[in-house]
């Protein structure tokens, strides 16, 4: 019988996704599982949901930068509160997507690069200049970047991606299924690793 991967959608500028994404592949390997990295924007999540990013909600603003930083020592990670903080990041997640569909090896490494230059090093993904930077270190060419951000099957992917989020229930990232059961928040981790191991 065929085992399911573990889908995590996430999307860049969420600091908890960044959490996820560096504990994630650790347990899929304790457990033979493949990783479905599903990259979203979470702009159309919050308006289904009537939310918004914490950093502009009352009271729990303050709370997560706390939490945030408190997650990043529990997990053993750098984490460097970026500004400005949330950024776009659809541009970033069309170059995820496009390497996705060409099946490139690239395509992982190109989270962590997103990832860390955003979480660890403060840098702003939501400029091309530094998207042009982050794919130079990977052997990409600038106009490479360019034509995929630009490209409307690119486009289309992404925005499918979004859509199947909102069909199968995602209310913020990092969101996991695994199994058809699902997981909400880094902090679940521990619950989807135990779901792992005995379907609890």
């Amino acid at each position: 019988m065929p085992v399911s991967p573990i889908t995590l959608f996430f999307d860049f500028s969420s600091p908890y996704s960044y959490l996820a994404s560096t504990q994630v592949e650790a347990i899929a390997a304790r457990h033979d599982r493949s990783i479905e990295w599903v990259p979203i924007l979470l702009g159309p999540v919050f308006a289904a949901t009537g939310s918004r990013p914490l950093v502009q909600q009352p009271l729990k603003a303050e709370y997560s930068l706390r939490d945030l930083q408190r997650s990043a020592r529990y997990f053993g990670v750098p984490y460097h509160q970026p500004q400005p903080f949330p950024v776009a990041t659809q541009q970033a997640a069309r170059v995820l997507v496009a390497l996705q569909r060409a099946r490139s090896p690239l395509a992982v490494e190109w989270i962590h690069q997103v990832f860390g230059a955003y979480f660890v090093q403060g840098q702003d993904i939501s400029a091309m200049p530094t998207l042009h930077a982050l794919g130079a270190s990977l052997r990409l060419e600038a106009a490479q970047i360019d034509a995929w951000c630009a490209e409307a099957e690119v486009k289309n992917l992404l925005r499918a991606n979004v859509e199947r989020a909102l069909r199968v229930g995602v209310c913020g990232a990092p969101f996991f299924l695994v199994d058809d059961e699902p997981f909400w928040g880094v902090d679940r981790l521990p619950q989807l690793e135990r779901w792992l191991q005995a379907r609890f």
